[in-house]
């Protein structure tokens, strides 16, 4: 019986039809009964499916791994969906609660973000920027990092594709996800049915009524389109548009329509509504085009299209701007609906300015922004929010008229409003997703034919040689198929159809049977059999049979059930098929025959390369059969079996069995059968404890010869092809066991047409077949002339290669070799290469010796390149060679170790990866590694620091407060660095120190003098006294903590986030008593701000790039009562930017029970966490409580005038740096505020507010002052400000509009922000500073501070650090006055505190230009400031004149510890700290609160995030600087009339994190490390040394780092060309090392006294070890202790078991301590040199050198020795050590340690030569040309004459016979001329034939060895 037999099972119905049928029986029965016939007739009328039936639909998923392919499969009833997976129910849906009908169901994909929570689908929920917003002047103003922030949030929303499940119910759609998402969208149609496309979305045809089709008739309109796609659930559904031609879309080329231009500018073309969709080709992994099928039965006629997706084109913006569209008050919340319609007209306002920083301004959603998916533009909101119909109501039938209005909507965007001027044509590429190509139309003719009756599947998708073809075969009734073929016409790059031929089928479909990834076709004929049809149309006949439970073992039962007459398919999933019998029963089969054996699957596909399809056909249908047979079993060797015995039926091939008698006894015990299995004899060979095991004899039927009479032609080009294959597997070592099956059958057709090929791997493998061939049994006719004499040997042609560059040879292809002898080959498998390894390896070692590039250093990189390209991944790669040979994967080490030394910097991650410098892929990865990775291990000094034990007492303590429900305290100062604040201050104490000052949770202890004169309640009183005055302080502490823990928490948990409470009791000493303050004793006001710093303080721990910080986060730590605490918080978050995470809704909670401080928190948050983007939503909000925003300023708000103040600020920093006139307009407006004039108890804040509003228009503004009009009206304006209204003649009584000695300061600072930088002189004299005593007099002192710092700000590029600039910008009267003064004589007050003043201002101007620099000549001359003010401040006068004058000191102290801390941001410098310490001892009375918190700011800045920030110098940071550190201090803790305090915080946006960090790559520990940094500072650049942890200089200024130290490997960041070094750097500050393996890191070994060297000495003895392994008194050896002293100073785990295991000293034998001692000498060198990877080349060196010459791979590794040593002999100086550009570098292994280990295998060969007579004779045999018969009692003679010859690369027995008859010839000739002298003549003819044969045969260097050239002679002339 021909065909492939397969085993049948009868199927029982699937659990979900079970599970549906039987619940639609009981859920549906009540309310049936109750209805009448006739409403229940017209509910089926009307329903488009049919009664309560389970419908079922199929679609295989693939999801890779050992099971690649699950059939899945969806079943629905009327209202439940059930998956489930290879018949295992996964999940249900019940959708009853709907109240409609399921029409359709199916498994698709869509595609999700994964990234932040950007995407959801309320686009304008999220106060985020608008993409075009952020642009080159961010940066100028924001300094780098701030467009880094950017770019991470827009990258963090990766997209991925997710399976899930879509079900179509009559007018709402749902999506139910394999994450766990769902969606629910609107359906404006019924659904007829849906299919997956590919790569993403849904296709679904709509029912077409008829009544539409009629009505379309009489109107003469088209039908509208039937065909829709979805591709998100935030978008309607999208027609399918037609298109002229797609272009590309094969491989990585993007997708293209021609008419591009057309589509783009018309209209939508969809297709016609007639098509009815009949097939979709679903996304099966392989490289088919996506096909559609469809029918129109009109006209009767089949179309083939091919559908591609394209992102849809954005909305065009119409010109002209639009009045208020009804859609904007739709999306803004419910409660805010008045107010948002009047800013609105308010921001009308602004459309009117179109400036450089307004674009033009259009409603949000107008035109409608593209939902983040993709997909067409929702209309309004209807693809938003769909909502469930209302049950009761449900809609029948869908007119023609609600279909074509929505159809409008679609096509307009719901913008049907009267008010929008003008409509935007949507031209089509912005519609439609989908778009489909008609390839080809086939009319099918008369008959109805309905879409039900068509079936259609593709197969057969592969490349040939022409290119891309796959076959379509559509199924029409009447047992007719017609089959069409897909190919690509290369000339337009586009896919053409045509039809090839038709069939006889019933039934048909494509299924995984025959090949892994090429689908075929499955028929049922008519007389219902089944064929497969494979390899393109060749059918292969397949026989069912019922699976028995027999079938298994091996005994033929004779009970075969046959199953025949099969009707029809139920559903084929993959390779799964379900069949209907003609008796009604369905059965299942399997019909996966692909076979298992890597081997077998590579020698079909090699041949199908090199035979003609015909003969492929038959040789694969030939194995089937044979082995469906035997069960497709796949024990081992089984299948190669089956194959070979297939692949000599079809070559005529008889076998012949010379020993037949003895086949009977085989079967007659187990162990014999056993015994007859090659494979276990083998392996026991190798094995050093079983080869002792006595095995039964070993029969030897096994050996068989292969007999034929008339040779076929195919023999040749299968020798070849199977020949390549081996080679193949011989260039991995892990494919041994594969060549020892595959050589018998190639040395049996070589016997046949080439015998040298099976000499050749004879010499290789001399155990595996019988008989050397000899010349004198060869018949000369079968020979195959077509062939070379000498096989292609792989490993000479690989070497020859980088031997002698200049000979080319292409990289292998084994399709080439049908050319070789004109095939046309079958390519049944695709075009694909099946010898991976050596085409991989022609190519690697093509570019090691590309004789282009000269250089050493550029082949090695260019080879590294290529190498990755092949494999792509550097584990894929260093998998590849490690499965090499050492001889061969030895030039691409050496290769990978030249570039290891000196990496290139334009390389990708992979690529450092494979060279083994993880460091340096670190360096421009995006992604950083995570810190605390389980893998990574430390050393074991850092693991037994860090690993406290636990003692049993604090066990027990923690378990009983946890039964206590206690929670753990939270302090607020903890710092949780992991590893880095170890290392960042080296080992003093410092940040503990300042966490202790900064505490504010703990009770702090302070020594009170004792009066024992006072009674006890005057005691009292003193204690009351005191604890107040600390309570000022701690109120005060939360700034300073905020700065110094900023950032410390980078990811935010689940949890409520804690608060640390603030402790205000104090512990007072000598008496130890613990005093509490009375409650009234602190104001309410004044605890609520000390709150609401605590809240900022907690606030800022969380880091601006930690996450988890979502709007629910937030909304969850919401208080129920709103606190301070919590406005705080908010405000803190929001200056770290998470806010923007806070969803629009949410902020309403927040800001409508008017609670001050949280409108300040949330007001000043939002615009912190957009700063100078000018969102719209945060002006809205900002509006509301800024009177000044809106359009009549009289409006009463009941918001206070410290909230309005914030707002004004909130602009500022919202607008900052965007010039944007309309703001700063307002702004400048406010400082002069008409109802601010007079003081009255309303306005108490009216300084604060002034202050404000200067600030913010200082921002806006900032440093854009011009000379343009605009901007000089402004000036004018300020002026006035500055110096107060002239008093006009006329008008002398007028009071005056505003009150000058509040602007006057305000403006000053305004002005100067405006003009930042400008240099402008005429400016900056506005601001003059007055030198007479009367003028001085005019004017509060402060002022002048105020000037100064203006002044300076302007004139920004003169500021400098020295005495000499600070007095030229005191006005000269005043320095002469004070310097006599210092000489005794007196001076006016108003000249001492002018002076006072001047010299503070211009301190803080310095320490705002030297912010972050940590510049010396600052720091010193800063300093010397400080401490004269202080000797000031703490002499006592008694005057009233001198507290005044004290009090100026005390406010210019203040600035200047703030400016010398801002000049030392960060740093942690020692002696800052220890005045800072000092100063915050001091608490008396005179202290105000002012005076703390300037202290624990400076103390904060001066340890900045724990030492890992610093302050920025671009302007934004100068502008929050200025706004934070703002000279004017508070009072008490309540007081925010002068200044707000909130504003106290801005500083964060002026701070980097420029802390340099070092981490071992390995460990990921932080590690000390020298490094050398370059800088530019103007045109001159300069280098420093510093050691990191550091901080480093600004990015602008820093041209490159290089680390060029002897313990790491060198690296060097180039900033200033390379961008990926320069975005990681910003991303991370980290650097990543590789510590080398010799050293030890500076932390565990400071001085560096335990490196290896040190250590070992420099020890000699090692080399000679290595290349002679012998016993040597190791006890001489300074590092003998290596075990012990590997694991003192090695944490790497080969390394210590290394040593652990092979370096031991405890051998028991002789030979156990030379490998030791060997393994001892390994470990050291690869340590010294660190070069892991040569660990396991000595070890294989070792195995070379001992192994025994009866193994089976022993000739194997011989030859891959010879390689070896040749290589590193011969080629390795010349073309790899690099001493052609004079930069030598030693191997990876030394030569010498090769060629020892062939040495001693060659001493070895000697002995056998001399000792074994039986060698002697079978050399002589072959030399002769002799049959040599292996006899039984010495097989070994056969292996060493193997070993001989490759050893010796003596020429092959026929050679061997021609070059005999020419010698002789030759001599004869020579030596009858007479007179020769003979010697002479032999010693020519020597060499002539050593040369001669050496050329026939392609050997390494080394060819031919002279010693065996004798021998041969000697066997010649019969003397051996």
């Amino acid at each position: 019986m021909s065909g492939v037999v397969i085993q049948a099972h009868r199927c029982q119905p699937p659990a979900a039809t079970i599970f549906l049928a039987t619940q639609s029986g009981r859920t549906h029965n009540a309310p049936a009964s109750a209805e009448s016939d006739l409403l229940r007739s017209i509910r089926t009328a009307i329903r488009s499916s049919g009664t309560n039936t389970v419908k079922t639909t199929f679609s295989p998923f693939f999801a890779g791994g050992s099971e690649p392919w699950i059939d899945q499969e969806l079943s629905w009833n009327d209202y439940c969906v059930v998956l489930s997976e290879g018949g295992v129910i996964k999940r249900k849906w019940d959708l009853s609660q709907e109240h409609q009908v399921i029409q359709y169901a199916c498994i698709g994909k869509l595609l999700e973000s994964t990234g932040s929570s950007e995407r959801q689908p309320h686009g304008s929920a999220h106060y985020t920027r608008s993409k075009n917003e952020a642009s080159e002047s961010m940066n100028a103003i924001f300094g780098p990092f701030a467009s880094l922030r950017e770019e991470k949030k827009a990258g963090e929303d990766l997209v991925e594709e997710v399976y899930g499940v879509f079900i179509f119910l009559r007018s709402i759609g749902r999506v139910f996800l394999r994450n766990g998402m769902d969606y629910t969208f609107s359906l404006p149609f019924l659904v007829h049915k849906a299919w997956p496309l590919h790569p993403h979305g849904i296709l679904i045809q709509r029912i077409l009524d008829q009544a539409e089709v009629d009505e379309a008739r009489a109107t003469g309109d088209d039908p509208l389109p039937t065909m829709f796609t979805i591709t998100s659930p935030f978008s309607e559904p999208a027609a399918v548009g037609v298109t002229g031609g797609v272009l590309g879309g094969r491989g990585d080329e993007p997708v293209a329509l021609v008419d591009e231009e057309e589509n783009c500018s018309k209209p939508l073309v969809t297709v016609p509504a007639g098509e009815e969709v009949v097939w979709v080709s679903s996304g099966v992994p392989n490289p088919t085009p996506e096909i559609l099928v469809s029918f129109d039965a009109d006209k009767g006629d089949l179309s083939i299209w091919r559908y591609v997706y394209l992102k849809p084109k954005d909305a065009p913006v119409p010109l002209t701007r639009t009045r208020r569209s009804p859609s904007r008050k739709r999306m803004s919340v419910p409660g805010t609906r008045r107010q948002s319609t009047t800013i609105d007209d308010l921001l009308e306002i602004d459309r009117r300015l179109p400036s450089s920083s307004q674009e033009m301004e259009f409603d949000d959603n107008f035109p409608p922004p593209f939902p983040p998916m993709s997909g067409p533009p929702p209309s309004t909101a209807a693809g938003i929010t769909a909502q469930p119909s209302i049950p009761g109501r449900k809609r029948a039938s869908l007119t023609r008229l609600d279909l074509s209005s929505t159809m409008d909507r679609m096509a307009l965007g719901g913008q049907k409003d009267a008010d929008v001027l003008i409509t935007p044509v949507e031209h089509g590429r912005m519609k439609a997703s989908y778009w489909a190509q008609k390839l080809n139309t086939h009319r099918l003719g008369g008959s109805q034919l309905s879409t039900k009756d068509i079936s259609v599947a593709s197969f057969d998708q592969r490349s040939n040689a022409t290119g891309y073809h796959s076959l379509l075969a559509v199924c029409l009734p009447g047992a007719r198929v017609i089959v069409f073929v897909i190919t690509i016409d290369e000339g337009e790059k586009s896919f053409v159809v045509k039809s090839l031929a038709t069939l006889e089928a019933v039934a048909i479909a494509s299924i995984r049977a025959t090949r892994a990834d090429i689908w075929d076709l499955l028929a049922v004929k008519k007389d219902g059999s089944l064929s497969l049809f494979t390899h393109g149309l060749h059918e292969l006949r397949i026989q069912l049979r019922l699976a028995q439970p027999w079938n298994g073992d091996g005994s033929d039962s004779s009970q075969v059930v046959s199953l025949d007459h099969v009707v029809a398919l139920k559903h084929v999933c993959v390779s799964s098929v379900y069949m209907k019998m003609s008796d009604g029963k369905i059965y299942c089969a399997r019909m996966d025959m692909a076979p298992s054996d890597p081997l077998v699957i590579q020698a079909i596909h090699v041949l199908s390369l090199v035979l003609p399809n015909d003969e492929a056909f038959d040789l694969h249908r030939k194995f089937l059969e044979s082995w469906s047979q035997r069960y497709f079993r796949t024990s081992p060797g089984f299948e190669f079996q089956e194959f070979t015995l297939a692949l000599f039926s079809l070559l005529d091939l008889k076998l012949v069995y010379p020993f037949k008698h003895e086949e009977s006894i085989i079967s007659s015990s187990v162990w014999d059968r056993f015994s007859a299995l090659s494979t276990s004899n083998r392996s026991f060979n190798d094995d050093p404890a079983l080869k002792r095991l006595k095995l039964p004899t070993p029969p030897t039927t096994r050996h068989y010869f292969l007999f034929t009479l008339n040779v076929n032609p195919l023999l040749a080009p299968v020798l070849y092809a199977l020949h390549m294959l081996a080679e193949d597997l011989r260039l991995v070592v892990l494919r041994y066991e594969s060549l020892m099956l595959l050589i018998p059958l190639i040395c049996q057709i070589a016997h046949i047409v080439r015998p040298e090929w099976a000499d050749y791997w004879k010499r290789l493998c001399p155990n595996i077949m019988p008989g050397w061939p000899a010349p004198s049994t060869t018949r000369v006719d079968m020979l195959d002339d077509r062939i070379p004499v000498w096989p292609p040997d792989m490993s000479a042609i690989l070497y020859g290669r980088i031997s002698n560059p200049d000979w080319q040879f292409p990289s292998y292809e084994t399709s080439r070799l049908a050319r070789l002898f004109s095939i046309d080959p079958s390519f049944a498998f695709g075009n694909t290469e099946p010898l991976m390894s050596l085409q991989r390896l022609t190519a690697t070692y093509m570019s090691l010796a590309d004789n282009a590039v000269s250089s050493t250093q550029r082949r090695a990189e260019q080879s590294v390149e290529k190498f990755v390209d092949m494999l792509g991944t550097a584990k894929k790669g260093t998998a590849f060679l490690n499965s090499l040979p050492l001889g061969i994967a030895a030039p691409i080490r050496e290769a990978i170790r030249t570039c290891q030394l000196a990496p290139p910097s334009h390389w990708r991650t992979e690529h450092y990866d494979l060279i083994g410098r993880p460091d340096l892929a670190f360096s421009i990865a995006g992604t950083q590694p995570k810190l605390s990775q389980s893998g990574t291990s430390q050393s074991a000094e850092t693991y037994m620091n860090t690993h406290r034990r636990v003692t049993i007492s604090s066990l027990a303590e923690h378990a009983k407060s946890a039964s206590l429900g206690e929670i753990d305290e939270i302090s607020g100062v903890e710092l949780d660095l992991k590893g880095f604040t170890k290392i960042r201050f080296g080992q003093d104490r410092r940040l503990e120190e300042v966490a202790r000052m900064l505490c504010s949770s703990a009770i702090p202890s302070v020594r009170l003098v004792e009066r024992p004169e006072l009674n006890e309640h005057d005691q009292a009183k003193e204690q009351q006294h005191q604890v107040v005055r600390i309570a000022e302080r701690t109120l005060a502490l939360p700034y300073g903590r905020a700065m110094f823990t900023f950032g410390s928490v980078s990811t935010v948990t689940k949890e409520a986030y804690i608060i640390p409470k603030m402790e205000f009791a104090v512990k007072i000493q000598p008496s130890n008593i613990t005093a509490a303050p009375e409650i009234s004793k602190i104001p309410a006001e004044c605890l609520s701000w000390g709150e609401f710093h605590n809240g900022v303080a907690a606030g800022l721990r969380i880091a601006p790039e930690a996450r988890g910080v979502e709007s629910s986060w937030i909304a969850f730590n919401k208080p129920s009562e709103l606190t301070p605490e919590h406005a705080g918080f908010l405000f803190g978050l929001g200056l770290t930017g998470h806010l923007k995470e806070m969803l629009t809704w949410h902020t309403f909670g927040y800001l409508t029970p008017k609670h001050d401080l949280t409108s300040i928190g949330v007001l000043l948050g939002l615009s912190a966490a957009n700063a100078g983007t000018g969102n719209r939503h945060v002006t809205k909000l900002l509006a509301v409580h800024t009177p000044a925003l809106l359009p009549t300023q009289s409006v009463d708000l009941n918001v206070s005038l410290m909230t309005q103040a914030a707002g004004l600020a909130g602009v500022g920093i919202l607008y900052l740096g965007t010039k944007n006139r309309r703001m700063a307009e307002v702004c400048l407006h406010q400082i002069s505020r008409k109802d601010l004039v007079q003081p009255d108890l309303s306005n108490e804040h009216r300084e604060a507010y002034t202050y404000s509003a200067a600030l913010a228009f200082g921002m806006i503004m900032l440093g854009q002052g011009s000379s343009v009009p605009a901007d000089l009206s402004s000036l004018s304006r300020l002026r006035v400000l500055v110096h107060g209204e002239g008093k006009s003649v006329v008008n002398s009584h007028a009071r005056p509009t505003f009150d000058v000695n509040i602007t006057s300061p305000a403006a000053s600072i305004g002005l100067g922000l405006m003009y930042l930088k400008t240099e402008r002189r005429d400016v900056a004299d506005i601001l003059e500073i007055p030198s007479t005593v009367l003028e001085l007099n005019r004017i509060q002192p402060s002022f002048l501070l105020m000037r100064a710092v203006a002044r300076c700000l302007i004139m920004w590029n003169g500021i400098a650090s020295t005495i000499q600039w600070l007095h030229a910008q005191v006005p000269e009267p005043i320095v002469k006055a004070m310097h006599s003064h210092l000489q005794g004589s007196p001076a006016d007050d108003a000249i001492e505190l002018a002076y006072y003043n001047i010299i503070a201002g211009c301190c803080f101007a310095i320490g705002l230009k030297y912010a972050g620099t940590a510049r010396h000549e600052a720091y010193m001359m800063l300093s010397t400031y400080f401490d004269m003010f202080s000797r000031f401040v703490a002499a006592s006068g008694p005057t009233f004149d001198h507290k005044i004058k004290r009090s100026a000191v005390r406010e210019g102290l203040n600035l200047i510890s703030i400016a010398l801390c801002m000049v030392m941001a960060g740093t942690g410098e020692i002696t800052c700290l220890r005045r800072l310490r000092y100063a915050y001892g001091m608490y008396h009375q005179a202290f105000r609160y002012g005076v703390h918190v300037a202290t624990h700011l400076s103390l904060g800045l001066l340890f900045l995030g724990a030492g890992r920030y610093t302050l920025g110098t671009s302007n934004a940071a100068i502008a929050t600087m200025v706004v934070s550190f703002f000279p004017r201090f508070h009072h008490v803790s309540s007081d925010n009339k002068s200044y707000l305090q909130a504003l106290r915080h801005l500083w964060v946006l002026a701070v980097e994190p420029r802390c340099l960090m070092a981490r071992d790559v390995n460990t990921r520990e932080a590690v000390y490390l020298p490094v050398k940094i370059t800088t530019k500072e103007g045109a001159e650049k300069g280098a420093t040394q510093l050691i990191s942890p550091t901080l480093i200089p600004d990015f602008n200024k820093l041209l490159s780092i290089r680390i060029d130290t002897p313990r790491y490997w060198p690296f060097f960041v180039d900033l200033e060309h390379v961008p990926q070094h320069r975005i990681s750097l910003l991303r991370h500050q980290t650097l990543y090392v590789k510590r080398r393996t010799a050293f030890l890191s500076y932390t565990e070994d400071p001085r560096g006294s335990r490196s290896l060297f040190v250590r070992s000495g420099s020890s000699a003895g090692d080399a000679a070890t290595l290349d002679f392994p012998q016993l040597s008194d190791t006890k001489a050896h300074p590092a003998s202790d290596l075990t012990h002293f590997i694991s003192s100073f090695s944490n790497d785990v080969l390394f210590l078991a290394f040593a652990d295991h092979f370096s031991r000293e405890d051998g028991t034998t002789v030979e156990e301590r030379i490998f030791h001692n060997y393994c001892h000498a390994v470990l050291l060198d690869s340590i010294l040199q660190d070069k892991m990877e040569t660990l396991q080349t000595y070890l294989m060196l070792y195995q070379y050198r001992k192994q025994s010459p009866s193994s089976s791979y022993f000739h194997l590794r011989l030859q891959d020795l010879r390689f070896a040593v040749d290589f590193y002999s011969k080629v390795y100086d010349r073309r790899f050590s690099g001493r052609s550009e004079n930069n030598l570098r030693p191997s990876l292994v030394r030569e010498n340690t090769v060629s020892g280990a062939l040495q001693a295998l060659d001493e070895r060969l000697v002995e056998v030569q001399s000792s074994k007579t039986a060698f002697s004779t079978v050399f002589g045999r072959y030399a002769r040309g002799e049959l040599i018969v292996e006899s039984e009692d010495a097989p070994e003679a056969s292996r060493w004459l193997a070993w001989y010859l490759l050893r010796h690369g003596v020429p092959s027995a026929s050679l061997l016979a021609i070059l005999k008859q020419l010698a002789q010839e030759a001599h004869a000739q020579c030596s009858a001329v007479g007179n020769v002298d003979l010697g002479t003549l032999d010693q020519g003819i020597k060499e002539v034939l050593r040369g001669t044969g050496t050329k026939m045969i392609t050997a390494f260097g080394s060819g031919w060895s002279s010693p065996s050239l004798e021998r041969v002679i000697d066997a010649w002339q019969g003397r051996s």
